[in-house]
């Protein structure tokens, strides 16, 4: 078996955390009597973090004071309602168990808040998880390489033993700065059209595709 770990993106990846995204950021909306996002839209936005996806979200043009009292009220009104809709894809927490019993170490590097990806991975997945990095102001986040090189170094792996896997073109551009395989998987927020042109070692429809590519090379 090549790889020694697996780094996971976590939204879109992991967990389907768009109805909590989407009902937290039209809450914030509605509030100050904007007009409310669809789910696809939302689902357009999501990717370089919460900050962004509010920005995204907002008329065009948003005085940019508005824009972080929007962004605190989002925070706050998230941290209470993050899990009330908030699931595991179909078989994820299958692969992670049999990954994890096969010895590999397991990590996570998202744009989503820090406090968001620990309470969450720590909530659903207990301690299947060797590292969660989100975001913090230590660290830049995707597509700069900075989480997955944190986490090569925390865990003494070496690029050729890691695996990047992530459902967006943001997580394709974070492999390819981090020197690391990609696989691109197309059950979260992006489809096979959005991966054109990025270098993937496979595109995973389903957690059977996403097993062989791991752990067959």
């Amino acid at each position: 078996m090549k790889y020694k770990a697996v780094i996971f993106d976590l939204d879109g990846t992991l967990l389907n955390t768009l109805d909590d995204l989407a009902d937290s950021v039209n809450f914030v909306l509605a509030s100050h009597g904007y007009p409310l996002r669809t789910y696809e839209e939302i689902r357009l936005f999501v990717g370089n973090g919460i900050y962004k996806l509010v920005e995204r979200a907002l008329p065009e043009n948003t005085d940019a004071e508005i824009t972080d009292r929007c962004y605190r009220e989002f925070t706050d009104f998230y941290k209470l309602n993050m899990m009330k809709k908030t699931r595991p894809y179909e078989g994820i927490e299958d692969i992670i168990k049999k990954l994890k019993s096969r010895g590999m170490l397991l990590a996570v590097v998202t744009n989503k808040a820090d406090f968001a990806a620990k309470e969450l991975c720590k909530s659903i997945f207990g301690g299947c998880f060797d590292l969660v990095i989100g975001s913090t102001p230590e660290r830049k986040n995707k597509p700069s390489a900075e989480g997955v090189e944190y986490i090569l170094d925390c865990l003494k792996l070496k690029k050729s033993e890691v695996i990047y896997v992530g459902d967006s073109e943001v997580d394709a551009m974070t492999a390819e700065n981090a020197g690391v395989d990609f696989v691109a998987v197309l059950w979260g927020f992006r489809k096979s059209d959005d991966f054109r042109g990025y270098k993937l070692k496979a595109c995973a429809k389903d957690v059977n595709e996403l097993e062989n590519a791991v752990l067959t090379a």
